[in-house]
């Protein structure tokens, strides 16, 4: 393309040449290297005046050095009077620092977004940012490009049966991503999610039943006092002991009596707030005979079919493991220096510090749950031998391959644990990983590899990947971003749309 000049940094060289090669033309001059104490020297070789300039940089292991090196180079480029400067970012570095974790956090995507402006950036070619919202933090203009097609095109290919496989998050906070791929191919999805166990001997329903009735104050009839709007029926055996009575919903809707065993008191005197009248035959009310009688007829049952496809299991030390697993895990409360409860005679309401109910887990301000969710505190606690977990799955996956889909594959704890799941309790016949990013940090794709739920790793090339880590990797797939980041710059020299690019490709 004449009067265009594409620059490389030193983060991905080997795709700038293949995007330079689709764009039929060689990667532009320029000597990148470092002075003895650290300090990024940047030299452009060639004249860049009244020139379109493209700059290809992506994430790296040195992601600070690479960012310096990219912020050097627009400014060069500025300085040589070039008529345009576009920051190509296959993976855009702090993205999932977009919004403040704590109250004293800082939102680094959009202070890097203010250095490229400051640099002389005047158009952001990049693919898919971790969170879309993050276009607003820039002062010109973003191209979020998608790899989704490119995934799909590939899923359509290899995947003998993929008509029948399931898109599967791994969080809640990817549902949006999974739903999108799933839509496209038509496919069902699922969600996995991650809770930490609650107390068996504490938990909220003990606290609902002791707080069962204050809403509804003790009234007196013909001199007897009694809870209004709440009736007792006796046993069939006839021994006069009560059992509390209430109305609860059906999946379907419909009304439903259930019964509650009575609640336990300390002493004699039962608590006014309780529900400590039973009222004699003579009392009862019409429409609660007939309530009675529609209860010992025949009726059909409701039940949802979909409850089937909910599965639980337990995860310790970040694996799956069986029901009946020894486990001297503590409950979320315990890890936390609380007491558990642990029964007895005391009143459940002053043991409630000890109940996660009243003690919400701490999440993102904004109440994001995807933030934390991929944050590197949940994956160590993924680890914790101290810390039970239950994981949910949610669908059906039996015999059918799963796609575990995610934007970016960072640590392993997670995509293991999802895998693990819809295997082993799950009971799906193969497992992909997929994502845009695979930044593999520390030993990740080492444990993704020796994990034997995972049978294939499906990522892009926006993100460089060792070569020798690659070839050990046998289940890792890559896939080649260059002919789209090569449509997006030709696109956006010549001024035409790029929506096509956001368009699945034909097989």
């Amino acid at each position: 393309m004449r009067g265009t000049l594409v620059f490389s940094g030193t983060s991905c060289p080997a795709l700038t040449g293949k995007v330079c090669e689709n764009l039929g033309m060689a990667p532009a001059e320029a000597d990148l290297s470092q002075f003895s104490n650290g300090e990024t020297s940047v030299r452009i070789l060639t004249s860049v005046r009244d020139k379109d300039v493209f700059v290809v940089q992506s994430g790296s292991p040195t992601i600070n050095d690479t960012i310096m090196e990219l912020l050097i180079m627009i400014s060069a480029c500025k300085g040589g009077s070039a008529n345009k400067i576009t920051a190509v970012l296959p993976y855009f570095p702090y993205s999932r620092q977009s919004k403040k974790k704590s109250h004293r956090g800082a939102i680094t995507a959009r202070m890097l977004a203010n250095l490229l402006h400051v640099a002389g950036v005047k158009h952001v070619i990049t693919v898919d940012l971790h969170a879309s919202q993050m276009q607003g933090f820039f002062k010109c203009p973003v191209d979020n490009l998608h790899a989704e097609p490119l995934i799909a095109r590939w899923i359509r290919l290899n995947i003998p049966n993929w008509k029948e496989a399931v898109v599967v998050s791994k969080n809640a906070g990817g549902t949006k991503r999974v739903t999108s791929l799933a839509d496209a191919l038509k496919l069902n999805f699922g969600l996995v999610t991650t809770d930490r166990k609650r107390a068996h001997n504490m938990s909220a329903s003990m606290i609902m039943n002791q707080l069962d009735g204050w809403d509804n104050p003790p009234g007196f009839l013909n001199g007897i006092r009694h809870s209004r709007g709440i009736s007792e029926d006796r046993d069939s055996d006839g021994n006069g002991s009560a059992r509390s009575s209430r109305f609860m919903s059906e999946s379907q809707g419909s009304p439903k009596r259930a019964t509650a065993p009575p609640l336990r008191t300390n002493s004699l005197t039962r608590s006014p707030y309780a529900r400590a009248f039973t009222p004699s035959q003579s009392q009862t009310s019409p429409i609660e005979e007939l309530k009675d009688e529609d209860e010992t007829n025949d009726t059909p049952v409701y039940t949802d079919e979909r409850a089937q496809e909910v599965t639980q299991g337990r995860l310790v030390q970040g694996h799956v493991v069986a029901d009946d697993f020894p486990s001297s895990a503590q409950s979320d409360g315990g890890a936390d220096g609380s007491q558990s409860y642990q029964g007895g005679d005391d009143d459940p309401m002053t043991m409630s510090h000890a109940s996660s109910f009243f003690a919400p887990e701490p999440h993102a301000l904004g109440g994001s749950a995807d933030v934390e969710a991929s944050s590197d505190e949940e994956e160590e606690k993924l680890r914790d031998p101290k810390i039970e977990h239950m994981i949910t799955l949610v669908g059906n996956v039996k015999d059918r391959p799963v796609l575990i889909v995610d934007d970016m594959i960072d640590k392993a704890g997670s995509w293991i644990a999802a895998a693990e799941t819809v295997v082993k309790r799950g009971k799906a016949k193969k497992v992909y990983c997929m994502a845009t990013h695979g930044v593999f940090g520390a030993d990740c794709l080492e444990q993704l590899q020796a994990c034997d739920c995972i049978d294939q790793i499906i990522v892009t090339n926006s993100f460089p990947i060792p070569d020798r880590r690659a070839k050990n990797a046998s289940k890792l797939v890559i896939l080649d971003l260059s002919y789209l980041l090569a449509e997006a710059i030709r696109r956006n020299h010549y001024g035409e749309s790029i929506s096509p690019l956001f368009q699945h490709m034909a097989d």
